[in-house]
């Protein structure tokens, strides 16, 4: 998985997805019906395999209504805990600076025990040699 920004970014364009989703089954299988009095339902002629509009019942397209909105809120609060996570927006500046000189620091500590593993086992190495190379075959 990527970094915080990256996977931001994913959440976001899954959102827009799912908009866009949730758009077009709405306005494919919504019920033909006037929302005011001047309002009329136009008679488009077409393929019956080709219609425009799939109406469900009423209770199947409220529930996916529902559905569809709760899927809605769980990616719009997973993006709301990532956001969370960001550094930097609860820590001033001066905040971000300190952590990033005790992570320099610690790095430089890290850095010092790798060196000094290295000379250890190049210590031992080298003793070793000495041993295999001390060895006579009876």
């Amino acid at each position: 998985m990527g970094d915080r920004l990256t996977q931001l970014q994913d959440a976001v364009d899954q959102l827009a997805q799912q908009f866009v989703a949730c758009i077009h089954y709405i306005n494919r299988h919504h019920n033909l019906e006037t929302l005011g009095p001047g309002d009329q339902i136009r008679d488009v002629k077409q393929d019956p395999d080709q219609q425009e509009v799939d109406p469900h019942p009423t209770n199947v397209f409220k529930a996916s209504q529902v559905e569809l909105a709760q899927d809605l809120i769980t990616k719009e609060q997973q993006i709301e805990l990532l956001i969370s996570m960001l550094p930097g927006l609860d820590n001033s500046e001066q905040d971000q600076e300190r952590n990033i000189k005790e992570l320099e620091e610690e790095l430089r500590i890290a850095e010092a025990q790798r060196q000094e593993a290295i000379k250890e086992r190049e210590d031992t190495m080298a003793k070793l040699d000495t041993v295999i190379r001390s060895i006579r075959r009876p």
